[in-house]
């Protein structure tokens, strides 16, 4: 499959990306079409690794950007990892610049525990 070029972009979560692959592959079943490999493995990985549901995703997203020191691109891989500990937390914020205290490290632990 070649790829013309890109429509549009937006940024998702992986129970989201779950979510849309289960209809092609409904919809590839009910027509008998055949799935790639690549499609089977991007199935399987999505099904391995989603932890909750889009709808839950979503919301911590939404909760996780409202606090001060949160960039778009790290809330979403927030909400794709659901790190349950601080030794997690910190190895997705290593990139960064600044380090978070341990109290803004436990807030965000806090979301993430209740939004799974």
């Amino acid at each position: 499959m070649k790829v013309k070029g890109i429509i549009s972009e937006e940024k998702v979560t992986l129970p989201e990306v779950r979510d849309t692959l289960g209809r092609v592959e409904a919809q590839r079943l009910g027509a008998e079409q055949e799935m790639s490999y690549e499609l089977r493995r991007s199935i399987e990985h999505a099904n391995h690794l989603a932890k909750t549901s889009p709808e839950q995703s979503r919301a911590l997203v939404e909760s996780l950007l409202a606090l001060e020191k949160m960039k778009p691109d790290i809330a979403y891989r927030i909400a794709n990892i659901m790190p349950k500990s601080r030794d997690e937390l910190r190895a997705i914020y290593a990139k960064e610049r600044y380090t978070l205290t341990g109290e803004e490290l436990d807030e965000i632990i806090d979301l993430v525990m209740t939004h799974f």
